[in-house]
């Protein structure tokens, strides 16, 4: 069976990391960070502007290019989705999915920036061309062509006209009929992965750059290798040309060099020259040359524009640039130093500065980050705000000050792939930690209670959707007042007529009548009913005078199906040494709740069903039962019928009559089938709208109370994370192995982006926000022992000894102080309110370290018992009770009462 794809929400801030890419039209680049695209102003003098910007994606963005004649922007991503973006539309819009694949994305191609379609390669091992007008998938290619081949992955296209040139790590370089997908042919010569790829503009002449240091020209009449340039040292990443013959070319290497080779007026091009001309610090992703400029783009934040050597007819060489010719075979021992024709950059394009580390504290709340300049800083993942700056300083000593002692659960995850710090939220664990309240910073005006814990899922999604919420909430408001208008004209005829004249009785019908069974049927309890109504008679189902025993109040002993009965009480050893009534409520439990004889019995019987009335049936009983049934069935309560039996047949004789049949048949048809609701966030709201019809048709007349009911401030304090806070619904596929965008807004926005929402966000999400319900899930628990430090305390063990509990993870050293100050000592009939608590005369120590008072269980077994099995607590006075130092009896203890499933 396959699995069911999976709903997380995440949200987070923009401090972005950019690692960018370029593609120009005439004064504007297109600079494209981690997942941000960036369009910025060129000048001929620095410093370039900032455009416009858009968060794309949720992934490294690895490519991008011009469509519609450079009016729009496609983009490529490790988030395995292609898109398609108008910046100079007049209104602000957001990237468009124009299909997926199941793995990253690794580069695009076109025919040109007029053409209707795109082409994308990725690690899937497929080639996908788009139709850019939102037709879909046009066409899919596999190039690996064997499936079971893990090298088909596409890390390299280009295309001219009809044909699509793609490589990758299998070293082969194929080309691809765009119409038909069939492959043309393929170059086999390169021995590392193929990183780059141009085609000429006649498509005769295919060149591709290599991670084997080498540049490969190809001849596609001809089907084979005719030139190998090698004027690089590294692993070869990036190639440009805007030259229709592929003369003039650019390439860059991993060691960060670029180099510019001439290949005019050379009939062989084992004669071109290769002249360095920059050198950056790190690999150069991307090389793109316009203008009198060379712009190159690294795995920094920022984006350098390096002076380009003047070429008017034929390149100038300076004298003390390193010169290779393409002719010249040089062993790696004989490479001289490269001296490049230029060090440092004419401009530079400031990328800010992206998260490029982080790592989560024990409460996991806070959370520390790292940028690319090594500055530090904390976050709070419910603010969704840095709130501390430790400078430039390593993270890991950093964390080592600051980080405490605390066991909370895991609740969300944290991501800074793409620079910016992302907090992801599933409903498999979003809801598993709690905090105390009195631990977290509410303010002076928040009120909680003692000991109130609040589940940080449920705390930040209802902040993150407050406006979602409120929107919700006037729509159905809305919904409920249209419907009941509604509901109220149906039932009300127009100029209906006041009064009914029903026509004279004929002189035969009269009542006086010898024989008038055949006129007046006669009530089922036998009674005989005269007729009020003039041409009506009808007999009143009434109960039989002689079954009343509650004298004039006419009430029967048939027991009522909307109350239960009311069972004998029973005892059990437990109910008599503590009852939730009597004593508060436990936090843990000693022994299995073992049931006593008295409560098997009753527990056998059905639900409704009275012990009293437990005993065998005579055949004239059974027969008035089946009669009992006859009448409350559907078909029975309307139509009232008696049919006489036929002579000479006893009761055990008779025949079952066919109304039971007709009855259930008639139930069956009359039963309406619930109908059928989306697996998303609307789906609620459908349930919820289809149970204000059954509302209406069961009491047309009252008023329907309002189905949503979000959970209070008291439950969770109001929040305010900053209005731009990213919030984004993704869905993870399994069949497409990726995740994928369903709706991006921001907290200000998603009031408005309700319809949105309520297509792309899913149903546990509505249950939270709109009925307050989370998922079911078992508590998690921690097993630990209790025992008297040298004996100086009674033990609390039952009487056979066991002194093993267990409690909820969350549950406080205190609590236990109280579970042992009730089991060793009687309470006071009147409770003296100026009393010590005990935990402040009772002392717990475990592995012979004093517990405080506020730390949970969970914390006692990782950072304190740090041992497997039961968590093993001493308790002893403190002595600020005298009287209980030395105490060696107490009250008789017995079995501690069972607390299973008692909610704290």
């Amino acid at each position: 069976m396959a699995r069911k794809a999976r709903h997380r929400i995440s949200y987070g801030q923009h401090r972005q990391l950019t690692d960018p890419l370029g593609t120009f039209h005439n004064k504007l680049i297109f600079i494209l960070s981690q997942s941000y695209l960036w369009p910025i102003l060129l000048e001929e003098a620095p410093p370039s502007t900032l455009h416009n910007q858009i968060q794309a994606h949720t992934h490294w963005v690895n490519d991008i290019l011009l469509t519609h004649n450079n009016s729009a922007l496609v983009s490529a991503s490790s988030d395995t989705s292609v898109k398609i973006w108008r910046p100079h539309a007049h209104e602000r819009q957001i990237p468009i999915s124009i299909g997926a694949h199941s793995d990253y994305v690794k580069c695009l191609a076109s025919p040109g920036s007029n053409a209707d379609w795109v082409a994308s390669g990725a690690l899937d091992h497929k080639i996908r061309v788009w139709d850019l007008q939102g037709g879909g998938e046009r066409l899919c290619i596999n190039s690996g062509e064997d499936e079971s081949n893990a090298k088909g992955s596409v890390y390299a296209l280009s295309v001219r006209g009809s044909v699509i040139a793609s490589g990758g790590p299998e070293s082969i370089v194929r080309l691809w009929d765009a119409r038909t997908g069939r492959r043309i042919t393929k170059f086999v010569g390169h021995t590392d992965n193929i990183r780059s790829i141009l085609i000429n503009q006649e498509g005769d002449t295919v060149m591709t750059a290599s991670s084997d240091q080498t540049v490969k020209v190809w001849s596609v009449t001809a089907g084979r290798c005719m030139y190998t340039l090698s004027m690089h040292n590294d692993s070869v990443w990036s190639l440009y040309s805007d030259h229709p013959r592929l003369a003039m070319i650019y390439s860059s290497d991993r060691s960060g060099l670029v180099v510019k080779t001439d290949l005019r007026g050379t009939s062989d091009w084992d004669e071109g020259l290769s002249l360095s001309v920059a050198q950056e610090y790190q690999g150069v992703n991307k090389v793109v040359a316009t203008g009198g400029h060379i712009w190159t783009a690294t795995s920094s934040s920022s984006i350098n524009r390096w002076r380009d050597i003047p070429d008017d007819g034929e390149m100038q060489m300076p004298d003390h640039v390193s010169i290779r010719k393409m002719s010249e075979a040089i062993a790696e021992q004989d490479f001289a130093p490269v001296v490049p024709y230029q060090t440092l950059p004419a401009a530079t394009i400031q990328g800010q500065q992206g998260l490029i580390k982080h790592v989560t504290l024990n409460d996991k709340r806070r959370v520390l980050t790292q940028d690319t300049v090594g500055e530090v800083l904390m976050w709070d993942l419910l603010k969704c705000i840095p709130v501390q700056s430790f400078g430039q300083r390593p993270l890991e000593d950093v964390l080592a000050e600051i980080n405490t002692a605390e066991s909370v659960a895991n609740w969300c995850t944290v991501d800074t792939r793409t620079g910016r710090l992302a907090c992801i939220l599933e409903e498999n664990y979003c809801f598993d930690a709690e905090l105390y309240a009195d631990e977290l910073d509410l303010g002076k005006t928040t009120e909680v209670r003692e000991d109130q814990r609040i589940n940080l899922g449920r705390w930040i999604l209802r902040s993150l959707f407050a406006r979602l919420i409120e929107e919700e909430l006037d729509r159905d408001e809305t919904y409920r007042r249209q419907l009941q208008s509604k509901h109220s004209r149906q039932i009300q005829r127009a100029a209906a007529p006041p009064t009914i004249q029903l026509p004279s009785p004929r002189p035969w019908q009269s009542l006086q009548a010898a024989d008038d069974s055949l006129i007046t049927p006669r009530a089922p309890n036998g009674n005989q009913v005269p007729a009020v109504t003039p041409g009506l008679c009808i007999g009143v189902a009434t109960p039989h005078a002689g079954l009343a025993v509650n004298g004039a109040s006419g009430a029967t002993n048939i027991p009522s199906t909307d109350q239960p009965p009311n069972l004998e009480k029973t005892s059990s050893n437990q109910s008599q040494s503590g009852s939730s009534v009597d004593k508060p409520r436990d936090y843990f439990s000693a022994n299995p709740n073992t049931p006593t004889t008295s409560d098997q019995q009753v527990g056998s019987l059905t639900p409704g069903e009275d012990p009293s009335e437990v005993s065998t049936q005579s055949p004239v009983d059974g027969e008035k039962e089946e009669k009992s049934k006859e009448g409350t069935s559907l078909f029975g309560k309307r139509f009232r019928m008696n049919f006489p039996k036929k002579l000479g047949r006893t009761s055990a004789e008779a025949k079952p009559p066919a109304v039971d049949e007709k009855a259930e048949e008639s139930d069956k048809s009359e039963e309406k089938e619930e109908p059928h609701f989306e697996d998303n966030f609307f789906g609620t709201i459908q349930r919820l709208r289809y149970e204000y019809e059954l509302m209406l048709q069961n009491d047309p007349s009252q008023p329907l109370p309002p189905g949503i009911h979000p959970n209070s401030n008291h439950e969770t304090p109001p929040l305010e994370p900053p209005l731009h806070t990213t919030i984004i619904i993704q869905e993870d596929r399994p069949d497409s192995g990726g995740v994928t965008d369903l709706y991006r807004g921001t907290v200000r926005s998603v009031g408005h982006d309700a319809n949105l929402i309520e297509k792309a966000g899913p149903m546990w999400l509505a249950d939270l926000l709109l009925h307050n319900q989370t998922p079911p899930k078992e508590t998690s628990k921690v097993s630990f022992i209790l025992l008297p430090y040298q004996d100086q305390l009674p033990s609390i063990a039952s009487i056979d000894g066991n002194s093993r509990l267990n409690a909820n993870r969350m549950l406080r050293a205190k609590k236990i102080c109280a579970y042992i100050a009730e089991r060793i000592e009687t309470p006071p009939e009147h409770p003296d309110p100026k009393a010590l608590k005990p935990e402040e005369y009772l002392e717990l120590y475990c592995q012979d370290k004093l517990v405080s008072p506020n730390t949970t269980l969970a914390t006692l077994r990782g950072f304190i018992w740090k041992n497997g099995g039961d968590v093993v607590l001493h308790y002893k006075s403190n002595g600020k009770r005298p009287e209980l130092d030395g105490r060696l009896t107490g009250k008789p203890l017995g079995d501690p009462p069972v607390a299973e499933g008692v909610p704290f």
